[in-house]
Parts: C-alpha cells; structure tokens; sequence
C-alpha cells in the first residue's frame, strides 16, 4: 500500500478525531494536520503539500467549495476529497468545477472512505454510490445548464458573502481578508447589488440555500 500524508478539515471535532484515528490504522498513512475551517485548510495545503486533502464543504470563516478552488489555483496537482453530509446534483457540479477529485458522503464513510483516498493517491477520481450516478445520469442527459447563482460572483466576494452571513463587522471581515475597511466595505456594498439583495437576511438566506454556511 502506498504511504500517505493526509490533511483532514472539519469542523466537528469529534468526527474529524474520529477519521484521523481510522485513517492512522492504515499502514504508511499519517494525518499530516487537523484544520477547523476552510482558511486554516487552505494555508496547511500550501505549506505541508499533503498527498490528499479531506474537506468537508460547510466550515466557518472560509467553506469546503471555497477552499477547494484556492487550493487548486495555487496547486493544480492538489488532490482534494469532499467528504460531507450534503448530497444534491447542483452541489456536486460545483465541487466538481472546483477542481475536487472525490465525493463521499459521511454516511458512506466507515465503508469507502480507504478506498476512496488510495484511488485518489494513485491519481483516480472517486465517488460515493448515489454521486456516481448523479454525475453519470448529467452527462448522459447532456443537459445545458444556466450557473448557479453563486457562481456569478468572484472567489473574494464568495469570502464576503460566507463572513458577513456568519455575523461578521466590516472590521472583522478586513481583519480576516488582511484588507482596508473601505475595501470590504465595497466588496460588501458590491455583492449586496451584484445578488439583489436589499437585506443581510436575503444574504444569510441565500448563504444558507447554497450550502455556504449552515443554517
């Protein structure tokens, strides 16, 4: 079997111990780290080029779809497995799009969950059962689709949309993006006319919709 070191971010600290300690059992593999939410993921991806990176996709501060497209922008290599409670064709289009090589559902994981990181390490792609047939079912119907909405806004503005839903201030949201104040001040003003929006709770809910945070 192949050695592996293994990046695991969740922010359920009791199932993300847990993985890590079914992943360990297997001979050559290691958790490289632990990360709490997406931003932290990001930053040890860049730092610790683990073999496979575990997302999960709803994490404060900066999501699992996010994190997925900014690891990949800075390492196109990256092999990334979405492991997650959350299941629809929309979502699974979107991970796709954003560079992820698996998709296992936590229900599914005490049963795939090897396997799906050894095809990943071997440089294949996997996918629970059900998501399988999703992505199968899609290109068989060859169905031309309009982007989800979220998809019209840039990488940044997805950020805003995630910290201003999550009850973030101006302030803490150029403290968390190392910008001005002014500058998220735009950003926000920006989404706010960009999406239609005329209250945060249109956001918050719209957040909520696309899997951004969780409700």
């Amino acid at each position: 079997m192949l050695t592996m070191r293994i990046l695991i971010a969740d922010d359920h600290e009791l199932f993300r111990r847990g993985v890590a300690a079914e992943l360990t059992q297997v001979p050559g593999w290691i958790v490289a780290a632990e990360a709490t939410n997406g931003r932290d993921a990001v930053a040890l991806a860049a730092s610790l080029k683990p073999d496979v990176v575990v997302l999960d996709l709803t994490m404060p501060e900066l999501n699992g779809l996010e994190a997925a497209r900014q690891i990949v922008a800075a390492d196109p290599s990256a092999r990334i497995l979405i492991l997650t409670a959350h299941e629809s064709e929309q979502l699974v289009r979107e991970v796709l799009s954003a560079g992820a090589k698996g998709y296992v559902l936590k229900s599914d994981a005490g049963r795939t969950l090897v396997t799906a990181l050894q095809e990943l390490r071997e440089g294949r792609s996997f996918f629970t059962s059900n998501v399988a047939r999703m992505v199968l079912d899609g290109y068989l119907r060859g169905e031309s689709r309009e982007a989800v909405p979220a998809q019209t806004l840039s990488a940044r503005e997805r950020e805003i949309v995630q910290l201003l839903a999550e009850g973030n201030s101006n302030k803490d949201i150029a403290r968390a993006l190392n910008i001005s104040v002014k500058t998220a001040e735009t950003h926000r003003s920006n989404v706010m006319r960009k999406m239609g929006f005329d209250s945060l709770a249109e956001l918050v809910r719209f957040a909520i919709r696309n899997n951004i945070i969780e409700p």
